[in-house]
C-alpha cells in the first residue's frame, strides 16, 4: 500500500515531517522544517514556506468549482497557492489556488479561504470562518470563531471581528439580473471592530476605529472612532480615547 504520494517535480525542504496518506502534486515547494499532519492534500505549484505546520485532512490549492448560476466563471487562470513561513493551517482547513497567506498567519480548523485572497502577516482566522473568494485580509487581524466575510470585502490591518459576524454583498438577495451591477462587499478600515453576532450590509464601511456594538445591523457606514449598536444600528457615543489604536 502506498502511504503517501509526492510527485518526483515536488521540491521537499530539509528536516520535513510528512503525514500517511498526503498527497504533494506537480511542483509543490515544500520549505525547511515543515509539518504536515495526515492525508494532506497540496495542489500543484503550491509554495509553502519555512517553518509551516499543516494538520490532518486539509487541502491547500484546491481549484474553485462552479454551478451553471454562479456569477463567477471558470475563465480565469488561478496563481498558485502561496503559504509563507511560520503559518499554522488547522484540520480539516480548506485554501484555494490563488491565495497569498502572510508570515505567522493562523488558519485554525476547519476554516475555508476562497480563491484569490490575500492575507496580511500575524492574523487569526477562527475556527469555521468562511473568507469568501476576492477578499483582502491585513496584518495584525483577528477575525474569530465562525465569522462570514463576503466576497469582494475589503479588511484592513489591526481589525476585530467577533465570532458570528455576517457580512453580506447582494441588496438584491439573489433576485434580477440587475443585482450583477451592484455586488459590493463590505470594508472595515484599519482598527474597526465588530462585535459578537452583528450584521453587516452590502457596500457598508466601518471607518477607522470604527466599532459596531454586539448584535447591530450595519444598514449605514460608521464614521472613524464611533460607536454603533441597535438594528438599524446608530451612533451610541465615541470611542474612548484610550481605546483607540494610536493609544495602544
Amino acid at each position: 500500500m502506498c502511504e503517501r504520494y509526492i510527485s518526483n517535480t515536488a521540491e521537499v525542504g530539509n528536516n520535513v515531517t510528512i503525514g500517511k496518506f498526503t498527497v504533494l502534486e506537480d511542483g509543490v515547494v515544500l520549505g525547511n522544517n515543515c509539518i504536515i499532519g495526515h492525508n494532506v492534500v497540496i495542489h500543484k505549484g503550491c509554495i509553502i514556506g519555512n517553518n509551516v505546520r499543516i494538520d490532518d485532512n486539509t487541502v491547500i490549492g484546491k481549484e474553485p468549482m462552479r454551478s451553471v448560476n454562479s456569477i463567477f466563471k471558470d475563465d480565469k487562470k488561478f496563481e498558485p497557492t502561496v503559504l509563507k513561513d511560520g503559518c499554522l493551517i488547522g484540520a480539516g482547513t480548506v485554501i484555494y489556488c490563488g491565495c497569498t497567506i502572510g508570515e505567522n498567519v493562523l488558519i485554525a480548523d476547519l476554516a475555508t479561504v476562497r480563491e484569490d485572497v490575500t492575507i496580511g502577516d500575524r492574523t487569526i482566522i477562527g475556527r469555521g470562518t468562511a473568507v469568501e473568494n476576492f477578499c483582502k485580509v491585513g496584518s495584525n487581524c483577528k477575525i474569530e470563531t465562525n465569522v462570514y466575510i463576503t466576497a469582494y470585502s475589503e479588511i484592513e490591518d489591526n481589525v476585530f471581528i467577533a465570532p458570528g459576524v455576517v457580512t453580506s454583498n447582494d441588496n438584491f438577495a439573489a433576485r434580477s439580473k440587475e443585482r450583477y451591477k451592484h455586488f459590493k462587499g463590505v470594508t472595515v478600515k484599519k482598527g474597526g471592530r465588530i462585535g459578537v453576532q452583528a450584521t453587516v450590509l452590502p457596500g457598508k464601511v466601518i471607518g477607522e476605529d470604527g466599532f459596531a456594538a454586539a448584535g447591530s445591523v450595519v444598514t449605514k457606514d460608521v464614521e472613524k472612532a464611533v460607536i454603533v449598536a441597535g438594528n438599524p444600528a446608530v451612533k451610541f457615543r465615541n470611542v474612548p480615547e484610550d481605546q483607540l489604536l494610536k493609544n495602544q
